[in-house]
């Protein structure tokens, strides 16, 4: 039986997606008892630079489609964790930023995320992050599905 090739670009999925199942479950477990999801999670790192966002790049940013980011924005802004703004540059975007009490709560919920990450060894984690920062943007350069 032939040994099947190392690019198959099944095999490769299987890795992604298995890791990606198992890291946001792990982060789940944290983030669970806090109250937090996921998706809430990826918007309150974004917005925690300070920056103040617009929606459609933090929709962008967190992978959610804007209808979903304004629900999930608006359930942020009832806890208090999240504000909008008007866009001091330009008036038709609207910004997202954290409440300080929205800076407060991230800051907990981070402390804990780190706290239970597990940590590779010897620049791993470096190592990894560059292999898929390198694989996104190969991907998105060739397109998606130009070659399937």
């Amino acid at each position: 039986m032939p040994t099947p090739s190392p690019r198959q670009p099944q095999d490769l999925m299987h890795l992604l997606t298995r890791a990606e199942r198992l890291a946001a479950r792990r982060l789940r477990s944290v983030l669970d008892e806090d109250g937090c999801s996921l998706d809430a999670w990826r918007v309150l790192v974004l917005l925690s630079d300070g920056a103040g966002h617009p929606m459609t790049a933090v929709a962008e940013a967190v992978f959610l489609p804007p209808a979903t980011l304004t629900k999930l924005i608006d359930h942020l802004v009832d806890q208090n964790l999240v504000y909008r703004r008007i866009d001091p540059h330009d008036r038709r975007r609207v910004l997202a930023h954290l409440t300080p009490r929205g800076v407060t709560y991230w800051r907990r919920v981070d402390r804990e995320v780190r706290a239970r990450w597990p940590v590779l060894d010897d620049g791993d984690d470096a190592l990894l992050r560059s292999l898929l920062e390198r694989l996104a943007r190969t991907l998105d350069a060739t397109g998606a599905c130009s070659t399937l």
